[in-house]
């Protein structure tokens, strides 16, 4: 293959099988000129240009440094999840990654309101975003919080190939903290995140989102319901408040039967 346009030290336009591609790898164009020879051992990544002008434009806009530790984060990615990834996001990671880097020289910090809920519903994508900021801090020497960790972890969570939207997966968290913040406000409670029964009602909420999307429902006898709504009447309320927003704000609409099983880690939350 010849190089037809060079991007920086690990990356360049080539001329592949009469096909323009994105070849990337350690020192892949270092030294090089145009219509140079490109060796095949050193190209690590192959991209097709016409399916990724978005990695070219990238590759051309933030340091190389940047998208060097990004692909770095992917490898890791893939051996810690025992999965291949969604190519088309890696440029998304890549250009959050530079502008965290950025952002952190600069002295800006953001805070990821979702921080708590990404860290339960995402458990091990928040486990390698803590890695990926301990290996920015390496390369760097910054410190970066765990806030970036868990925006990461959403990337990641979007790259896996069933992850889907990154958008969608902003939206779902954000929806499931409102509905925490309902029930936190109804009951005038503090909930430790560390504890077991926010976990479990967190995770709950995440299904019964999935389930009321595909109009699906956990099966309830109608005997057990009238029976939690009676003896946990209090909680009960609590989880028909959330129902009432969360169609009001969303337009998502629960089943009843969702609230009994909703109900009860309401009950578990406000007794213990």
């Amino acid at each position: 293959m010849k190089i037809k346009k060079i991007l920086n030290n690990n990356a360049a336009i080539v001329i592949d099988e009469q096909e323009e591609k994105i070849a990337i790898g350690a020192g892949v164009a270092f030294g090089k000129q145009k219509n140079d020879i490109v060796i095949s051992n050193k190209v690590e990544k192959l991209f097709v240009l016409k399916e990724n002008e978005k990695l070219q434009q990238l590759l051309l806009r933030i340091p190389e440094e940047h998208f060097t530790i990004s692909e770095e984060i992917i490898t890791y990615t893939k051996k810690r999840l025992g999965t291949e990834l969604n190519e088309h996001i890696r440029v998304q990671l890549a250009d959050h990654i530079s502008f965290a880097i950025e952002r952190e020289q600069s002295g800006i910090k953001l805070k990821n309101k979702l921080l708590q809920e990404i860290k339960i519903l995402y458990r091990e994508e928040f486990e390698i975003g803590l890695w990926a900021i301990e290996h920015i801090k390496d390369k760097f020497h910054m410190e970066m919080p765990a806030d970036e960790a868990a925006f990461i972890a959403l990337y990641i969570h979007t790259m896996k190939l069933q992850g889907g939207d990154i958008h969608e997966t902003v939206k779902q968290t954000t929806i499931i903290q409102d509905m925490v913040q309902t029930i936190k406000g109804y009951l005038n409670i503090e909930i430790h995140e560390a504890d077991i029964s926010y976990e479990r009602l967190v995770t709950h909420l995440q299904f019964a989102l999935s389930r009321a999307k595909w109009y699906e429902s956990h099966v309830m006898d109608d005997e057990m319901f009238e029976m939690i709504k009676k003896k946990y009447s209090y909680s009960f309320r609590c989880a028909q408040k959330v129902a009432q927003e969360l169609y009001a704000t969303y337009q998502i609409e629960l089943p009843e039967e969702e609230l009994g099983y909703i109900t009860l880690h309401i009950e578990r939350l406000r007794t213990h």
